[in-house]
């Protein structure tokens, strides 16, 4: 597991690209028979993903969590987007197909991660933040999720966003996760950008091309910085961190927050004037 610290912004400021892409970009999330995480001091989140091929593969406590089990003081998203797997949660197993999700919460002692067929392997995406309660595993379909329809073709970036984890759809404590899909001829994921305060964020682009590239937005709004990501790259988004990207092809992406409050309409809208 690596660790990535917090920063603040007027630190920021005098980061390069080379900065920039070392303390907020994960260029490799999945790796074939591995499990891989990313632990941020922003909210103290955890994200990475996992590709089980002929070994089922655990999510374990110890020293880096200060907590015998990896969830005796969190909870857990996850969403597959590769063949077919399985999630073992205290012995008991939920099948995910592509596009299916899973929320299990705080106080379960055991997460296993297995796929059907180790020749095409599940592709897990994890993101983890700290819980306060404990609430019941539930199994998201792509048809269970929330869709919300956004955006216009005169700003090119009609999509759905489906929310899996999300009050609408399953309690969690503050975790809230979900996929966004651009239509084609839509490449913005958000534009004009916005802030949530009291809210961070980790993307992960996924259904690229070798040669689309995402030019994702980040920075206060007023001093604004991009990072170029490549497909199935993650990326945090600071809470004081605009939220903004746009692709040269067509790409989807996970979403997931933490932080003080599950509103996901909690933002402050910036208009094309106040980008700097």
């Amino acid at each position: 597991m690596e660790t990535r610290y917090a920063h603040h912004p007027e630190d920021v400021k005098g980061y390069d690209t080379q900065a920039l892409r070392r303390h907020f970009l994960v260029e490799q999330v999945f790796v074939t028979g591995e499990l891989k995480l990313v632990y941020t001091h922003v909210d103290r989140v955890v994200f990475g993903g996992a590709v089980p091929t002929t070994q089922a593969l655990a999510l374990e406590g110890g020293k880096a969590f200060g907590t015998p089990n990896f969830l005796d003081r969190r909870e857990l998203g996850v969403i597959n987007l590769g063949g077919k797997g399985s999630v073992l949660v205290d012995g008991q197993s939920h099948s995910l197909a592509n596009g299916d999700g899973l929320y299990v919460g705080m106080g379960t002692k055991t997460v296993t991660l297995a796929s059907d067929d180790p020749a095409h392997p599940a592709k897990l995406y994890l993101m983890s933040s700290p819980a306060h309660a404990s609430y019941p595993t539930v199994r998201i379909t792509r048809a269970d999720a929330n869709p919300r329809k956004l955006g216009a073709a005169e700003t090119c970036n009609v999509r759905t966003i489906y929310q899996y984890v999300h009050p609408a759809v399953c309690k969690s404590c503050q975790l809230v996760m979900g996929v966004t899909v651009l239509e084609p001829g839509s490449v913005w994921n958000t534009y004009p950008p916005h802030t949530h305060e009291r809210r961070m964020e980790v993307y992960l682009y996924f259904g690229m091309s070798d040669q689309t590239r995402i030019f994702h937005l980040h920075g206060q709004p007023d001093e604004t910085r991009h990072i170029v990501m490549a497909n199935e790259q993650a990326v945090i988004s600071p809470s004081w961190s605009i939220h903004s990207g746009v692709g040269s092809g067509p790409y989807s992406f996970i979403w997931g927050m933490a932080g003080e409050n599950q509103t996901f309409d909690d933002m402050d809208s910036l208009g094309p004037n106040d980008l700097k």
